[in-house]
C-alpha cells in the first residue's frame, strides 16, 4: 500500500505489519498500532487522541473483531468526523449480526411495604396508656394491644388477627373521639422497647407475648432518652402550668389515694382548729398546706415521671391544635425533668390544690341537696383568688 494511503483497511494492514507511515507522528502511529492489537481494550479518549485516519484504522479493526463496545461509544463522541465513522461501523457489524448487547433493564422498584397507622392513647391520672400496633401478616393484620404504666411498664398485651378494614375503623375511632394521636411504627415500637425496659429496672414480670411482640417489630428494651435541657422562657411557662389542668385531659389528673387524703386531713385540721383566724390567713394556711403537699411529693423520681407525661401529652396537644399548651407542656417538662425548683411548678401546685377546690364543691352540692356532709375545708373567703387558667384557688 502507498505510506500516504488513508483508507482505514489499508491502514490497520500497514499498523499490524510494522509498516513505516512518516505521514504521521511516530507516537501516534505506536499508539494506534497497540489500540489495533487489543481494540477490546481501547478508551474512547485514547481513539479520539488520534488522527482521523488512524483513528478510522481502529475501528476497522474493532470491526473485523466483531467488537461492538468500541463504535457504539464513539459515536456519541463530540469529534463529529469520528462519530459518523463509528456510526457506519456500527452498521457494517449490524449487517453481519453482530448487535450490542441490550442493556440491563432496571428491576422496578420494591413496593413500599404497607403502613398502617399506630396510636397511642393519652396518659391517665394513674400514668397508664394504651398501644395499638399493627403488623402485616399472611392473610391479614396482626394487632397488637399493649396497655403499659410508666411506673411498671408494660401490664397487659394481646395480639389478635383482623382485616384491613377492621384494623382502619378502630384507629379511626380512637382519633376521632380523642383517645389519643396517631404516631409512625417506628415510634410506636420505641414506646413498647422503652415500656419493657421498665418492666425490666422494676422487676415486673413481662405479659406472655411480649417479647415476641419485640422481636416481631425489631426492637429490644430500651432505656428512654433524657428530655432536652430548660430553655429561657420556661421560667414564664412554668408561671403558666396551672392552665394545663384546664384541659380536658389533665383535668382528670389527681395525685394518688395516699397523697390526697394526707392532704384533705391536714386542710380539715385547718377547720377544727381552735385559733380564730381571719379568712385571707385561713385561706393563706390552706395554700402553704397544699404547697408542703405538692413540694413534698414531687421528689426527683417523680418530677421526671410527669415530666415525661407532659412532654407525650404536648405532643397530643400539637395533634389537636393547642399550641399554646404544647408549649407550656413542654416547658414545664424541661424544668421537672432537670430539678428546677424555683419558681415552684404551678402545674404542680394546681395538681394538689384541686384536690380541695373539688372536695370543697362536693361538700356543698351535698348541702345544697340537704344530705349530711363531711365537713368541708375551710371555703375560700369573698373575692376569691383564681390561676390564670380559671381554677379558684384555696
Amino acid at each position: 500500500m502507498s505510506p500516504a494511503s488513508t483508507e482505514p483497511r489499508p491502514l490497520l494492514d500497514a499498523l499490524r505489519a510494522g509498516t513505516p507511515l512518516p505521514a504521521y507522528p511516530e507516537a501516534d502511529v505506536a499508539q494506534a498500532r497497540k489500540l489495533a492489537d487489543d481494540v477490546g481494550s481501547a478508551s474512547v479518549s485514547a481513539v479520539e487522541a488520534l488522527p482521523e485516519a488512524l483513528a478510522g484504522a481502529v475501528l476497522e479493526a474493532a470491526v473485523l473483531a466483531g467488537q461492538v463496545a468500541l463504535p457504539e461509544a464513539l459515536a456519541a463522541s463530540s469529534v463529529k468526523p469520528l462519530a459518523k465513522a463509528a456510526k457506519k461501523a456500527l452498521y457494517r457489524l449490524r449487517s453481519r449480526g453482530v448487535t450490542p448487547p441490550e442493556a440491563p433493564k432496571e428491576a422496578p422498584p420494591a413496593p413500599a411495604p404497607e403502613t398502617l397507622p399506630t396510636l397511642v392513647t393519652v396518659v391517665s391520672s394513674a400514668g397508664q396508656y394504651g398501644l395499638l400496633l399493627t403488623r402485616v401478616v399472611r392473610g391479614g393484620v396482626e394487632l397488637l394491644q399493649v396497655i403499659a404504666s410508666d411506673e411498671q411498664g408494660v401490664l397487659e398485651l394481646t395480639r389478635t388477627e383482623q382485616s384491613r378494614g377492621d384494623i382502619r375503623r378502630i384507629l379511626k375511632h380512637g382519633l376521632k373521639n380523642g383517645f389519643g394521636m396517631e404516631v409512625s411504627r417506628e415510634e410506636g415500637a420505641r414506646l413498647l422497647a422503652e415500656a419493657a425496659a421498665l418492666n425490666l429496672r422494676t422487676r415486673t414480670p413481662f405479659p406472655p407475648d411480649l417479647e415476641a411482640a419485640l422481636r416481631h417489630h425489631g426492637v429490644q428494651p430500651q432505656e428512654p432518652e433524657p428530655l432536652p435541657a430548660p430553655e429561657p422562657d420556661d421560667v414564664r411557662r412554668a408561671l403558666e402550668g396551672d392552665q394545663l389542668h384546664v384541659t380536658p385531659e389533665i383535668a382528670e389528673w389527681v395525685p394518688p389515694d395516699a397523697e390526697v387524703r394526707g392532704l384533705m386531713e391536714q386542710v380539715q385540721s385547718l377547720a377544727s382548729s381552735p385559733l380564730a383566724l381571719s379568712g385571707p390567713q385561713r385561706q393563706q394556711q390552706v395554700r402553704q398546706k397544699v404547697l408542703d403537699a405538692a413540694r413534698a411529693f414531687f421528689t426527683p423520681e417523680v418530677r421526671q415521671r410527669y415530666a415525661r407525661r407532659l412532654w407525650r401529652m404536648a405532643a397530643f396537644f400539637d395533634t389537636t391544635a393547642r399550641a399554646l399548651q404544647a408549649d407550656v407542656a413542654r416547658g414545664e417538662a424541661r424544668r421537672l425533668f432537670h430539678g428546677l425548683d424555683e419558681p415552684f411548678s404551678l402545674f404542680a401546685e394546681t395538681l394538689f390544690a384541686k384536690v380541695v377546690v373539688l372536695a370543697a364543691a362536693g361538700a356543698q352540692a351535698q348541702a345544697a341537696q340537704g344530705a349530711p356532709a363531711p365537713e368541708a375545708p375551710p371555703a375560700a373567703p369573698t373575692g376569691e383568688r383564681r390561676s390564670p387558667g380559671g381554677l379558684i384557688l384555696p
